[in-house]
């Protein structure tokens, strides 16, 4: 369940200062300090892959912000806490390939080794899936 499923435009939402202060300006963060609350006024994709926020903030101006920058909060103002999702397609052989790790060779006999390249093969098509 993503960002969008939660919140709407006008939600206000909790920055936290910690995740995101090494890239914004002293001027954001000073508004943040003044309330960390924020309205949300438009959702940006970020890297591709996730969903980011645009925040009105106390000093009026606007910032964006990247999903896992901010916490939700409720009806009654209180934060929300998160929950890790695991990907609906989570199942027995998903979770046998996130286990595996893969270890450099560096002998001709390991990297002549099929049982090695089946292993490097899995590895890699676990990121594709």
């Amino acid at each position: 369940m993503s960002i969008l499923d939660k919140v709407k435009i006008g939600n206000s939402v909790q920055v936290n200062l910690e995740l995101s202060k090494d890239r914004l300006t002293k001027e954001t963060i000073d508004a943040i300090n003044v309330s960390s609350l924020g309205k949300i006024s438009d959702f940006r994709i970020t890297d591709g892959k996730g969903i980011g926020v645009v925040l009105q903030l106390s000093n009026g101006k606007e910032q964006w912000f990247f999903e896992n920058e901010i916490d939700l909060l409720d009806e009654n103002g209180n934060v929300i806490k998160k929950i890790k999702d695991k990907k609906e397609n989570s199942n027995f052989i998903f979770d046998f390939l996130g286990g595996l790790n893969y270890e450099n060779k560096n002998e001709v006999s390991e990297l002549l080794n099929p049982i090695n390249f089946f292993i490097w093969l899995l590895l890699s098509f676990k990121d594709i899936f």
